[in-house]
């Protein structure tokens, strides 16, 4: 498990009828504000702000497709080149991380090949990568820096 500091939230948040609403600085737009969006906002808070990952690198919550199936990724983080280098799952804070959840983004680098695979419900964090070689996924102690 990886232990994050989040910085300090400074969200602009507002009330739409009977809705919090939360300003994503990323889709350049207010978002419904659920416990899920809640850790997708600080968790990219801290990417940016903490681990200095390029904003201009990130994409939220884009439609794929699992054969027939249509999905949605929270968070992908492109390399220079434009390709997928990390894939995050976020969940909710009281959802646990499980092995369904690591399924998960595992189908979701089927479709968006990513070299890191991340799952988080802002209190626990893992972070993985396949190594082929030996057939098996390697867990890391801290979020890799970006290339």
């Amino acid at each position: 498990m990886i232990a994050i500091s989040f910085p300090s939230p400074d969200f602009k948040i507002m009330r739409e009828g009977s809705k919090e609403m939360i300003f994503d600085r990323f889709r350049k737009k207010y978002v419904v504000l659920t416990p899920e969006e809640w850790v997708r906002q600080n968790f990219l808070n801290y990417l940016v702000k903490v681990l200095q990952y390029p904003a201009s690198l990130i994409g939220i919550e884009k439609e794929i497709y699992l054969g027939e199936m249509k999905k949605r990724y929270d968070i992908v983080i492109y390399n220079r080149a434009t390709k997928p280098w990390m894939l995050v799952e976020c969940k909710e804070m009281n959802v646990p991380l499980t092995e369904h959840t690591m399924q998960q983004v595992i189908r979701y680098n089927m479709v968006i090949p990513a070299t890191y695979l991340v799952i988080t419900n802002g209190t626990n964090t893992f972070c993985g990568n396949y190594v082929a070689a030996e057939n098996k996924w390697r867990f890391l102690h801290q979020l890799p820096a970006f290339e």
